[in-house]
């Protein structure tokens, strides 16, 4: 019994060769002095490659969200969005003549879209704790005990929690 290669949710080849006729519909569009607008209502073959590549960039994205460094994250449609915008700004940087794996490139693209992404995320809930800070969180965590009774030992907990958090 021989054993079935697994096949890949994104064909390297059929990608690689994509790419090469995308690049090469943009190029013949600009010494015609067309735009990405016009090639998109005009050509029907243009738009098929266009809508592929869109899907490639899309399957990567969402196997790379999955990946165990980056599941646990609210804003995983926010990461996957900028790797799908990052991909499109550079598709035309992709140079064959130089790799044939144009899977491994865009991966790597959308990897540093979501480390940005990360980035800016831990950045606003860093403001978001300082407005807190500033604003008096006690204030804001106290509690009613007469109309809360059952839930403000959870509220107690939040508080203490960040009250050990700011301290460190």
């Amino acid at each position: 019994m021989v054993k079935k290669k697994p096949e890949h949710y994104v064909n390297n080849k059929e990608f690689l060769f994509e790419i090469n006729k995308y690049k090469t519909f943009l190029k013949n569009a600009e010494s015609e002095g067309k735009t990405k607008s016009d090639l998109l209502k005009e050509s029907r073959e243009f738009r098929k490659t266009h809508e592929y590549l869109g899907t490639c960039f899309k399957k990567i994205g969402d196997h790379l969200s999955h990946k165990p460094n980056f599941v646990n994250y609210m804003f995983k449609e926010d990461m996957i969005s900028d790797g799908l915008e990052n991909c499109i700004e550079y598709v035309t940087n992709f140079d064959p003549a130089k790799s044939s794996n144009p899977f491994a490139y865009f991966t790597q693209i959308i990897y540093f879209a979501f480390l940005r992404r990360i980035g800016k995320e831990k950045k606003q809930l860093e403001i978001k704790n300082r407005i807190i800070e500033k604003s008096g969180f006690a204030e804001v965590m106290s509690v009613d005990d007469s109309f809360l009774s059952r839930t403000s030992s959870d509220y107690n907990t939040i508080k203490e929690n960040i009250q050990t958090k700011m301290s460190r």
